[in-house]
């Protein structure tokens, strides 16, 4: 080898050596223990019994009484917590989640420009499902456990009227609105 390469070499060595030292020392200058407890914890649990299927939960509430009382006003205001994944103006295309616009009456999973999850696809029985107020209102309430396998990160909302004045609005936000659900 000649004292060129064997420079470079040394250089190269010297560099590993003293970033490796500085490594160490600020290691133990700044070393941070982890905490016993996480200080925010996140909380979803999943079931592991056949993923894709929809779990029939009983409504508490009939959502005919729960859309007596629903306020699309609020809605737009709880909307506020959705619009980072999703749009619900028209033509506004999709974000991380498909757009909303007139998702209240529509089939389930049909837009052609969004890749939906399997599960999401599986549930949706080719269009033959569609977005009536009970499966908002399941969906909404625990999507994960609702569709199994959904990729929404929405935990779900486990207030009534909260849900509600959601679908409310989404039901506002189409060209043609659903009337409200009658008993």
């Amino acid at each position: 080898m000649n004292s060129k390469v064997n420079m470079g070499l040394g250089a190269l060595l010297g560099t590993v050596f003293v970033l490796f030292t500085v490594s160490l020392a600020s290691e133990s200058l700044f070393h941070s223990e982890t905490p016993e407890k996480p200080g925010f914890e996140i909380a979803a649990a999943e079931s592991t019994d056949g993923a894709g299927a929809a779990a029939e939960a009983p409504a508490a509430v009939p959502v005919a009484d729960l859309m007596a009382t629903a306020d699309a006003a609020r809605g737009e205001a709880l909307f506020k917590k959705c619009a980072s994944c999703h749009s619900a103006e028209k033509g506004a295309g999709n974000k991380v989640g498909p757009n909303l616009f007139g998702v209240v009456g529509r089939p389930i999973a049909h837009l052609g420009d969004f890749g939906y999850s399997g599960a999401m696809k599986e549930f949706a029985q080719g269009g033959k499902e569609v977005w009536d107020w009970d499966h908002l209102n399941h969906f909404l309430t625990a999507p994960k456990k609702y569709i199994k396998g959904t990729a929404m990160g929405f935990a779900g909302d486990k207030k009534d009227a909260e849900r509600a004045d959601l679908m409310a609005y989404l039901n506002s936000k189409s060209d043609s609105p659903l009337p409200l659900p009658t008993k």
